[in-house]
């Protein structure tokens, strides 16, 4: 039973590896799990190479196959979490599915946009329907010419492929009939009231003269809008004024802006309200699900309403909680006006939760996704989610695909007596085949002070797959012990294994790390650094995982240039 439970153990760490199982890391999930061969790591170690070597030789598909008939539950856990949260909707095999998110060209988004962004993805993905992306521009007062890319490059770094690309602003001709159709069949009216005497029946519930235009009157208004000056007209729908919905109460559909539009310029001076908008594009593309925040939840029924009223297709949406990250400053208007001042460097600033800064600073899509998905999808109050939730799912991505090496801050020499001039190798990585890296060593070493200044007399100090020496703290300086694991393992005193980096400058190069909270450090990192490139999100060990941002010369030197990540 013990040798089925450790091929079980092999064949999850190869699942998890991509198909290589790493023995030193199944080695010590064998003797956490089956205590028995705490006594026998001899003959553990004969059974690894030979089950490591077999369930390698076998390819990927062959792997999960074993594993599912050993441990089903291994595989369920994400297909249970990704098939329950669309359950609700009672989508069935071969329904039809057509999602859409519809960005406003005029912000960036953070990580709350990001919940209904990938809820409308994911659920198009998970029945193999159709997503498109909707810039709905038609107010050109808010549409920065800017952000129409911004927005793809953002919504397409979180993984997102969209079938198409919409600009409502192309439609505004089929806005325009629409409008005519409801004016022709007394459904909608032309307003003359002043915004703030609109605002005050509408509270009110009291009907304006203008709702009692005739249909002849109400076109001949219509065709002239587009000569009125700004904000003298608006057409409405005629609806119900005491309708207890406020959104339901004669909602203006049509308005005059003088402003050209950064897309279409001066073809249009009339364009749809949101709220007109936004339904037809829906329905007039047969989208059949959306998902969107809370703060839509009024305007839906006007959504169905105008959908009925022009016989479009009615697409179902579902308003859920917006989620906040705590601590995390989300406001626009807030982070504009820092950024203005110089408080913050930029949209991109590492401590805000933009989608910008999270890339910049080294999360990654995948981690947002599952953040995305353990938040759920419900109408109950707004979550707060913390870093820790984030961070969680971020880390375990990276420790699974980081390559690591070592940064050294504060920099203390130290001489290792007895240590022979050789040049050692070092994994990029523990479990997957990433490469090496090489290090000479001359028996001279460069610490951490705070390790240093931790050490005691005659503790035994492990340098990171390396070598071991006895610490002198009267002379500051060590003497070799021995080279292998076992033997640090076995010493019975104090002990503590750290990183390092060999006293030679050739073989280190400076580095900076940029903090959340606008520190800066610096220091020195192994040359082998050399082998990344900006963007690349590694793991210093013993101190986090941080994302190349630059690499500058200052000096005549490479300096590189690091945001922390976590």
């Amino acid at each position: 039973m013990s040798n089925n439970n450790i091929r079980q153990l092999v064949l999850e760490n190869a699942v998890k590896y991509k198909g290589k199982a790493n023995k030193k890391f199944v080695f010590g999930s064998v003797l956490a799990n089956i205590p028995e061969y705490k006594t026998k790591q001899k003959e553990l170690h004969e059974i690894l190479d030979n089950l490591v070597a077999e369930i390698n030789s076998l390819d990927l598909e062959k792997q999960k196959q074993e594993l599912e008939k050993l441990n089903p539950d291994f595989f369920e856990k994400k297909d249970k979490v990704e098939r329950d949260i669309f359950a609700f909707l009672n989508i069935k095999k071969g329904d039809k599915v057509i999602s859409a998110f519809p960005p406003s060209p005029e912000k960036y988004y953070h990580i709350g946009h990001a919940k209904a962004i990938l809820l409308n993805y994911l659920l198009s993905e998970k029945y193999n329907g159709k997503f498109y992306l909707r810039f709905e521009d038609t107010n050109p007062e808010n549409v920065l010419p800017e952000f129409y890319d911004i927005m793809l490059e953002d919504i397409g770094w979180l993984g997102v492929k969209w079938d198409g690309v919409q600009y409502a602003s192309d439609y505004i001709d089929l806005f325009v009939s629409y409008a005519e159709k409801l004016i022709k069949e007394d459904k909608a009216y032309m307003c003359f009231c002043s915004a703030e005497v609109t605002s005050e029946k509408r509270n009110k519930k009291e009907e304006c003269a203008c709702r009692n235009h005739t249909i002849a009157e109400n076109l001949k208004y219509w065709k002239e809008l587009p000569s009125y000056s700004e904000g003298k007209a608006v057409l409405r729908l005629k609806i119900d004024m005491s309708h207890k919905n406020t959104r339901m109460r004669d909602p203006t559909i049509f308005r005059r802006i003088d402003k050209p539009h950064p897309r279409i310029g001066n073809k249009y001076n009339i364009y749809p309200m949101y709220d007109f908008q936004n339904p037809i594009m829906d329905g007039y593309f047969n989208i059949t699900h959306r998902f969107r925040t809370v703060e839509f939840e009024m305007a839906s029924e006007l959504h169905h309403y105008i959908r009925n009223i022009l016989g479009l297709y009615d697409t179902y949406t579902y308003e859920f909680s917006r989620f906040n990250l705590e601590g995390m400053e989300s406001s626009g208007r807030v982070i504009r006006e820092k950024v203005n001042s110089g408080e913050l460097i930029g949209w991109d600033d590492p401590s805000l939760p933009t989608l910008r800064a999270l890339k910049r600073r080294g999360f990654t899509p995948e981690a947002i996704k599952q953040l995305v998905v353990e938040s759920g999808i419900t109408k109950a109050a707004g979550s707060t989610l913390t870093w820790d939730t984030l961070i969680k799912y971020n880390k375990r991505i990276l420790n699974d695909s980081s390559k690591r090496f070592f940064f050294i801050k504060e920099p203390v020499e130290i001489k290792i007596e007895g240590d022979k001039e050789r040049t050692f190798f070092l994994e990029m990585h523990p479990a997957l085949s990433l490469g090496k890296r090489d290090f000479k060593t001359n028996g001279l070493y460069l610490l951490e002070k705070e390790d240093i200044d931790s050490f005691k007399d005659k503790i035994l100090v492990r340098l990171m797959d390396n070598i071991n020496f006895i610490y002198d703290a009267k002379t500051k300086t060590g003497k070799f012990h021995s080279e292998d694991y076992l033997s640090f393992k076995n010493f019975s005193g104090e002990k503590k294994i750290i990183h390092y980096l060999p006293k030679d400058n050739t073989q280190t190069i400076q580095a900076t790390i940029f903090f959340p909270d606008h520190k800066l450090i610096r220091g020195l990192a192994e040359k082998n650094i050399e082998t990344i490139k900006v963007g690349d999100i590694i793991q210093f060990e013993r101190f986090g995982f941080c994302r190349l941002d630059s690499i500058k010369t200052e000096n005549g030197n490479k300096i590189f240039n690091f945001w922390f990540t976590h």
